[in-house]
């Protein structure tokens, strides 16, 4: 039953994917296994850079074209998601404000190379590497979602200098941060399983693999549409999603996949080299704002905690979501409140909720 409930709190930490995705193959001369005719297609017609250890990274651009764009941001999605992700702001909006999206897939995911090095340093690198190669300029705006928030992170203490706006939007929270107070997660039992999901990733994957991948019991399948994890708004969207594809059974059964996913909630939950909660105010003439936005109902992430980190950054500005879960980008009203907050600073009441 622990053992269950680990694998469950692995996969709870998603930023659902609009189309089933996986991680690029071209590892696959390592593995044996031959590239679909549908993979190569889609591999050859992604657009990709190549950073400086020579591993490439896929993006998709979205919004209006660079050369005419005011606001340049790019959109970093969570667990088992990728470049394909919904973030659901209007064409029209896009068009009014003059943006210009980045959505990348991060390492291992998507069409991007894994990363076996990954850390929350490379997270960072990535990130700027992707604006340079774009010559998206001297600054830039990042939007993270779920998980993808933890490179936000990394970004606001390695390169702040290049941030014009950052909004972490359904941050997940990591235990390990030591100014986690006890006595908002002694009665957390997320707590206790995210420190046993990291030691079994950690120290037996085969374990792991082999129960996402056996039939007897469900595993890869336990979250979809289940209502411990999901608000009745969540609940509403997944109607209309095919849930959680990239984690079915067959696709975890490739090794690469399996292994991008691992590392990447190995470096997230893990213990990290700050503390985010001790971060001083990078921006104290005002020149970037930093932002979360969190969901009432959230049942991933509890917005006690997300209080608490407003609380101990006052820099950062707070907006809640009275009816919000943790899947806040598949609602268009939501997502252009965060454009809007990030790029003019303009802040609807309706999300202003003061802890």
């Amino acid at each position: 039953m622990v053992f269950k409930k680990v694998v469950s709190l692995m996969m709870g930490c998603l930023g659902l994917a609009k189309q089933p995705t996986q991680p690029a193959h071209l590892l696959s001369e390592k593995t044996g296994e031959s590239l679909s005719i549908n993979e190569v297609q889609r591999c050859c017609n992604s657009q990709r850079i190549k950073l400086s250890d020579g591993r490439l990274l896929a993006y998709a651009e979205r919004g209006v074209p660079k050369n005419n764009s005011i606001y340049r941001v790019i959109v970093v999605h969570g667990f088992a998601s990728s470049k394909d992700m919904n973030f659901m702001a209007s064409q029209d909006l896009l068009e009014e404000l003059k943006v210009y999206l980045v959505l990348f897939d991060r390492a291992g995911y998507g069409d991007s190379d894994p990363n076996p090095k990954r850390s929350l340093k490379t997270e960072a690198s990535d990130i700027e590497q992707l604006a340079d190669k774009l010559q998206l300029g001297s600054r830039f705006y990042v939007l993270g979602v779920s998980l993808g928030c933890y490179p936000l992170w990394s970004c606001l203490k390695r390169i702040p200098n290049r941030l014009a706006g950052v909004s972490l939007v359904v941050p997940y929270i990591n235990y390990k941060w030591p100014s986690i107070p006890n006595y908002l997660t002694k009665d957390d039992y997320r707590k206790g399983l995210s420190k046993w999901a990291v030691t079994v990733a950690r120290c037996a994957p085969g374990l792991l693999h082999l129960w996402l991948t056996q039939k007897l019991f469900p595993s890869s399948t336990v979250l979809d549409r289940n209502p411990s994890f999901f608000s009745a708004k969540d609940l509403e969207v997944l109607k209309n999603t095919p849930g959680y594809q990239l984690l079915s059974q067959n696709k975890i059964r490739d090794r690469t996949v399996f292994n991008s996913l691992r590392r990447d909630f190995i470096v997230a939950f893990g213990k990290w080299d700050f503390d985010p909660l001790d971060l001083q105010d990078p921006y104290p003439k005002q020149e970037s704002t930093v932002h979360i936005w969190q969901g009432y109902e959230d049942k991933v992430v509890p917005f006690q905690l997300q209080r608490y980190v407003s609380e101990k950054l006052p820099w950062i500005q707070y907006h809640e979501v009275p009816d919000g879960g943790h899947l806040l980008v598949y609602d268009t009203a939501v997502c252009e409140a965060i454009l809007r907050s990030l790029l003019l600073g303009e802040d609807s009441p309706l999300y202003n909720v003061h802890a």
